[in-house]
C-alpha cells in the first residue's frame, strides 16, 4: 500500500526543534559557566541531531520492509532491534565526522577512546529513536488503512443503500402502470374513447417524470406534488366521480426535501382501500406542514379505514417505510392507522431540509 510521502519528511524536518534546543541549551550551559562558546561547537552540537533527521527516511524503509504486525513480529522485531544499535553506529560515526570537520585542533581529534565512548553515550537513546521513528511509521500506516476502510465502506454504503432505493421503485413503477394500462382497457371497452385518451396523454407525463428522475432521490415537495397532481388525474378518471381530491400544503414547505415519489404508494394505498371500497364519492386530503425541525406529510382518505391500527403490511407501505430508513435513518418515518371519523391516516415524518426548487406551483 502506498503511503504519503509527506510524512516521512515532517518527521525528518521535525528533529530541527531538538537540533535548536540543544544549541540553546549549549550555549545558556557555556554562559552559566562564564565560558566563551565555540560557534563551531555550537555548529556540530545542532549538526549532530540533524543527521538522524537524514537518517529518518531510511527508518521508514525499513519498517515497511520489516513490519511488526502478523506471524512475523518476533524475527522482524529481533531485526529491527540489531539495525537499531547499527543506525546508532552510523549516527555517532557521523556525528564524529562531522566534529572533526567542524572543529580544528586537539578538540575535534578522533581518538578511540572518544569514538567508543560516543557511540555507547548514542547506544540508550539512539535505540530508542529509532523504535520512536518505526511507531510512527506504524500508526501512520495503521491510520491509513482504517481511514481507506472506512471510505470504501461508505462508498460501499452509499451504493448498496441507492441500488436497494433503485430496486424498491422499480418494484412500485410497473404496479402503477400496469393498474393505470388495466383502467385504460376498461375505459376503451366502455367505448370511453375520450377518457381514455386523456388517461393516455396523463399517463405518458407520468412516465416522462418517472423516466426523468430514475437515479434522484430526492427532489422538492413542489415537484412530488406536481407528480401527484398528475396521478391523481389518472385515478379521478378511472374512479369518474367517486373522488374527490383536497390539499392543505403550507407554502413555505414546497422546496423542502422529500423523497422522489414518496406520495404515489400512499396514495395508491388510499385509493384501492379507501375509495374503491365505497359505493358513493370519497375524498382523499394531503396535508403538507412543519413541526419543529420535522417535515410532516399527511394522506387521508375517508373509506372504511383499515380493520387494525396501526396497519404495517403491503408491499408500497413496507418499500415506502424502507426507503425512509434508507435515507434518513430513524428520523424517516411512516404510520398509517384509522381516522378520528373513520378513514385511514397515512402520516410521513422526516427531517425537514431545503433544496433549490424546481417548480414552484401545487
Amino acid at each position: 500500500m502506498k503511503r504519503l510521502t509527506p510524512v516521512w519528511a515532517l518527521i525528518s524536518a521535525a528533529w530541527l526543534v531538538p537540533a535548536i534546543l540543544a544549541v540553546v541549551n549549549a550555549y545558556a550551559q557555556g554562559r552559566l559557566n562564564h565560558e566563551s562558546s565555540n560557534p563551531w561547537f555550537l555548529a556540530w552540537v545542532g549538526g549532530d541531531w540533524l543527521i538522524y533527521g537524514a537518517l529518518t527516511p531510511v527508518v521508514f524503509l525499513i519498517a515497511r520492509r520489516l513490519p511488526l504486525r502478523g506471524g512475523v513480529l518476533a524475527t522482524h522485531l529481533v531485526l529491527n532491534f540489531l539495525i537499531s544499535i547499527v543506525f546508532c553506529g552510523l549516527w555517532a560515526g557521523a556525528g564524529i565526522l562531522l566534529r572533526r570537520a567542524l572543529i580544528a585542533g586537539p578538540d575535534g581529534a578522533m581518538t578511540w577512546q572518544f569514538t567508543v565512548s560516543w557511540f555507547f553515550t548514542t547506544l540508550p537513546f539512539g535505540v530508542a529513536v529509532y523504535f520512536a521513528v518505526l511507531g510512527i511509521e506504524h500508526a501512520t500506516y495503521y491510520f491509513r488503512v482504517v481511514r481507506e476502510r472506512d471510505t470504501q465502506a461508505a462508498r460501499m454504503a452509499t451504493q448498496l443503500a441507492e441500488a436497494q432505493l433503485g430496486a424498491l421503485r422499480m418494484q412500485l413503477h410497473p404496479h402503477f402502470l400496469f393498474n393505470s394500462l388495466n383502467a385504460i382497457g376498461v375505459l376503451v371497452r366502455d367505448r370511453d374513447i375520450g377518457g381514455a385518451s386523456r388517461m393516455l396523454e396523463l399517463l405518458s407525463d407520468v412516465l416522462r417524470q418517472v423516466l426523468n428522475a430514475t437515479r434522484v432521490q430526492e427532489t422538492t415537495l413542489a415537484d412530488e406534488l406536481t407528480f401527484v397532481r398528475n396521478y391523481l388525474a389518472i385515478e379521478q378518471i378511472r374512479f369518474a366521480d367517486r373522488l374527490r381530491v383536497m390539499t392543505d400544503v403550507d407554502p413555505s414547505v414546497l422546496t423542502a426535501a422529500v423523497p422522489a415519489f414518496i406520495l404515489q404508494p400512499i396514495l395508491e394505498n388510499a385509493m384501492r382501500h379507501g375509495i374503491a371500497r365505497r359505493s358513493d364519492a370519497g375524498v382523499v386530503t394531503i396535508i403538507a406542514r412543519r413541526d419543529a425541525d420535522d417535515l410532516v406529510l399527511t394522506v387521508s382518505d375517508d373509506g372504511p379505514g383499515p380493520d387494525t391500527a396501526p396497519v404495517t403490511s403491503g408491499v408500497g407501505l413496507t418499500n415506502t417505510r424502507t426507503r425512509l430508513s434508507t435515507l434518513y435513518g430513524a428520523a424517516g418515518q411512516l404510520t398509517l392507522a384509522r381516522g378520528p371519523g373513520g378513514g385511514a391516516v397515512a402520516t410521513i415524518r422526516l427531517p425537514y431540509r431545503m433544496m433549490p426548487s424546481t417548480s414552484s406551483s401545487v
